[in-house]
């Protein structure tokens, strides 16, 4: 294995900080996991070219949390310029029929008999699956005939037995009648308490669910939401005019990146976001949140309910900071 470089060992570690495998990041960057490892290692010779070093290095930074510009000032020393960027490997593979070895001739020759070999392999299957067609067939008439030439005793036997079986079922059926009337009754007795139940519970829920959307409804019609500053990827918002703080984060297009903390820098949340889950905070008795998103396209932030706009364009801006300062109404 080769040595770690200092940007390698800087970005494993923060990477197994935050509890994510190889696997989880190439889920994040879309890159394949031995170039996550090659930026690790030190080993860029695994890379296409110097621009995907770069690329993929910024990539990797975002999905993990960390500033791209800082990270690639303090470790120039280990990220390779792009300014004699080589044209990809990759991009020169045609090669001219003089070129390619002479001891592939003789596999040429083979392919040239290769039509001829399929077409004489197609005909024994289909001489194969007609033989076994027809075998079934004599087989089906054999059966067949020895059952049209089989006694009638065997069949008055067989009735009589039929009777028999017939009325002994019946004499069982008139004694577990009483035990199976008990039985049914019991079970509807059980699942009527079962249906009565399930009804209250969802009858609560309705309610409870009611009386949220109606405290939100009104919070919601006096509170405030203002944007307080901006800078490069983070933003300070102010929220007033309302007794909660109730955050909703949704991924909609992608896993993210999470992290969620108080002013104090406790984590509500630290982990991936997967794609079609939601995420709620209550956070009524904080002053301050921290909201770090590694990957912002399709993320959408509710607070009381309440739908809010990210601070920067998704598209050009992937990784965003939101910082949400709070003051209830009651101390206003």
């Amino acid at each position: 294995m080769l040595a770690l470089t200092d940007l390698g060992q800087r970005l494993r570690q923060e990477r197994e900080s935050k509890g994510l495998s190889l696997e989880d990041l190439q889920k994040l960057t879309k890159i394949q996991k031995r170039y996550l490892l090659g930026i690790e290692e030190g080993n860029y010779e695994v890379m296409p070219g110097k621009f995907y070093v770069r690329a993929f290095i910024k990539q990797y930074c975002e999905a993990i949390g960390l500033d791209t510009d800082a990270i690639f000032e303090e470790y120039k020393s280990d990220i390779p310029s792009t300014q004699t960027e080589d044209m990809p490997q990759q991009l020169s593979r045609v090669r001219s029929r003089k070129e390619i070895p002479q001891h592939t001739k003789g596999v040429s020759k083979a392919y040239d008999y290769l039509p001829t070999v399929l077409v004489v392999a197609g005909v024994v299957v289909v001489g194969i699956i007609i033989w076994v067609i027809a075998q079934n067939i004599v087989s089906d008439k054999n059966k067949e005939q020895a059952n049209q030439e089989a006694p009638n005793s065997e069949v008055q036997q067989s009735n009589t037995q039929e009777e028999t079986n017939e009325t002994t079922a019946k004499n069982d059926n008139s004694k577990s009648e009483d035990e199976q009337s008990a039985a049914d009754k019991k079970e509807q007795e059980k699942e009527k308490a079962a249906k009565e139940k399930a009804e209250k519970e969802k009858a609560e829920k309705e309610k409870a669910k009611k009386e949220k959307a109606e405290k939100e409804k009104k919070d919601s019609g006096k509170q405030e939401y203002k944007e307080v500053q901006k800078t490069g990827r983070s933003a300070t918002y102010a929220l007033s005019g309302t007794d909660a703080f109730n955050l909703e984060v949704t991924s909609t297009q992608a896993d993210t990146w999470l992290d969620v903390k108080n002013g104090k820098g406790n984590a509500f949340f630290s982990s991936i976001l997967k794609k079609g889950e939601t995420k709620e905070f209550d956070l009524t008795k904080e002053t301050e949140a921290r909201v770090n998103i590694g990957y912002s396209p399709g993320v959408e932030l509710k607070v009381n309910g309440k739908a809010v706009d990210l601070p920067f364009d998704s598209s050009k801006q992937v990784r965003q900071v939101v910082t949400i300062q709070y003051q209830p109404a009651e101390a206003q």
